[in-house]
């Protein structure tokens, strides 16, 4: 899941500047689960801006604000609030706001910032585990990924700052490469490790990204 936090009010309403009217936008996907945009977020944002002089002319929580079909659809299911509002104040991840962006030529105000690609732990723990290189190494290195885990993003072993197992960055952290070298040892497949590892293939990094998938 896409992992976000809400901007303080205090960022957005400078945004809001030059208008007065506003209609909120939250995600029931990740928003809601990282409580970034979810029915409790909306429902506070529009008790603060009423607090702050700004009039809600309505809410809508999108199943998925990613998905710009149903962004598109579900905003001209509610097109006079829409009409009605000065701004577009949307609580979700990036793609999402985009998405509302795209759908509509009102003013569209992030009020979120996106931060990682995340697991979840439990309840209200994210980690991030992928950095989304498009040039994935989990096979060599037992599912653990070296470029998102290791600060450094070694992908040969440790640095020379590894000390008694623990990272030179975080020594509250273990050492990727040490978890990675115990996985193997676990599994029987140390010998991944006497290979070098290529440099990675930045070219995967290259944006924006698109993918279609072809019908069979």
């Amino acid at each position: 899941m896409i992992v976000s936090t809400q901007k303080p009010l205090d960022q957005i309403l400078p945004a809001l500047e030059g208008g007065n009217r506003v209609f909120i936008i939250g995600c029931a996907k990740c928003a809601t689960v990282c409580k970034a945009g979810g029915e409790e977020e909306v429902f506070r944002m529009q008790e603060e801006l009423t607090a702050a002089g700004k009039e809600v002319t309505g809410t809508i929580i999108i199943d998925e604000t990613c998905h710009m079909l149903r962004t598109g659809r579900d905003l001209r299911s509610r097109k006079e609030q829409v009409d009605e509002a000065d701004f577009l104040l949307v609580l979700s991840c990036g793609a999402g706001i985009q998405s509302v962006a795209e759908a509509s030529d009102k003013k569209v105000v992030a009020g979120s910032d996106s931060k990682f690609l995340g697991n979840i732990r439990r309840f209200g723990q994210f980690e991030q585990r992928c950095s989304l290189c498009g040039d994935c190494r989990l096979n060599e290195t037992g599912g653990i990924c070296p470029v998102t885990v290791c600060p450094k993003g070694m992908l040969n072993g440790p640095c020379g700052g590894m000390e008694d197992g623990n990272c030179e960055v975080d020594s509250s952290n273990r050492c990727a490469w040490v978890t990675i070298y115990e996985r193997l040892e676990g599994q029987g497949r140390v010998e991944n490790l006497r290979r070098a590892t290529p440099s990675r293939d930045f070219s995967h990094k290259r944006h924006p990204h698109n993918l279609s998938l072809k019908k069979e």
